[in-house]
């Protein structure tokens, strides 16, 4: 015990640090916890509104008529309600810019687009082969269901996309995210070298990487985009004064055969 009583004599100081420390580790800790709460709050208001929304939209439906609409003309209306969707959701998903401005449209980590791509998935399995198909009406009702769900659930995700923007990544990826979006612009744009252009796609892709998950027909709709605008890129000869006569080469090459 003296000797216990002796090292607390000496080091006395080490205490000021140890609360400090203390201190900067609790106040770490109250941080990410309200963090959490204000997210989980977030989310159950989210659901809440999705909830609503739903009742809302149902409520408005048209009442049952004593001679309702052919099945033809009902399934026509939905098919462009869904396909109208659809668009909609592909204009985020196919155009990088839009991905990179708006990351959570393409993040099913996020409840609200995990809940969109769930109606869409649904949609799409109780969605007709054609307006001509033979389905009976309960299938039809229950399609529209559907479609108003998978409308419902997307307009609630690109409402939330639009207010959250990048805040759920760090300072050091909302600048990775920024440096893409001007890289990108560079990657696309006519006025750019070739080699310009093909070193700010690369950027982009590096800097994308592990951020936001790319999908194939994203990425192949990109590399349209930038090499269309390399084809549109009008050409100079290296020499204003040659003319589009074939080779010398060529010629005898051509007579030869």
């Amino acid at each position: 015990m003296d000797a216990f009583f002796n090292f607390l004599g000496s080091y006395w100081w080490l205490a000021f640090p140890l609360i400090g420390a203390s201190g900067a580790i609790l106040g770490r800790w109250d941080y990410y916890a309200k963090r959490r709460h204000k997210r989980r709050l977030e989310v159950l208001r989210a659901k809440a509104e999705i909830a609503g929304a739903k009742t809302a939209a149902r409520a408005s439906e048209p009442k049952p008529i004593t001679k309702p609409a052919p099945l033809p003309n009902q399934l026509e209306k939905l098919f462009a309600t869904h396909d109208e969707v659809t668009a909609r959701w592909l204009d985020y998903e196919l155009d990088v810019a839009k991905l990179i401005a708006f990351p959570a449209m393409s993040d099913g980590r996020q409840d609200l687009t995990a809940a969109f791509l769930r109606a869409k998935k649904i949609a799409d399995r109780l969605r007709p082969d054609s307006v001509d198909a033979k389905v009976t009406p309960d299938q039809v009702t229950e399609y529209r269901a559907a479609v108003t769900d998978y409308e419902v659930a997307f307009d609630l995700a690109e409402r939330e996309a639009r207010r959250t923007k990048d805040a759920g990544f760090t300072e050091v990826e909302r600048k990775r995210l920024g440096t893409a979006q001007r890289l990108l612009a560079t990657a696309v744009d006519q006025a750019a070298t070739p080699a310009e252009r093909h070193l700010a796609y690369r950027r982009v892709r590096e800097e994308l990487d592990g951020l936001i998950a790319l999908s194939d027909e994203a990425v192949e709709v990109l590399e349209k985009r930038v090499g269309l605008q390399l084809e549109q890129r009008p050409s100079t000869p290296a020499n204003p004064h040659k003319t589009n006569e074939p080779s010398r080469s060529a010629r005898a090459e051509r007579e030869g055969s």
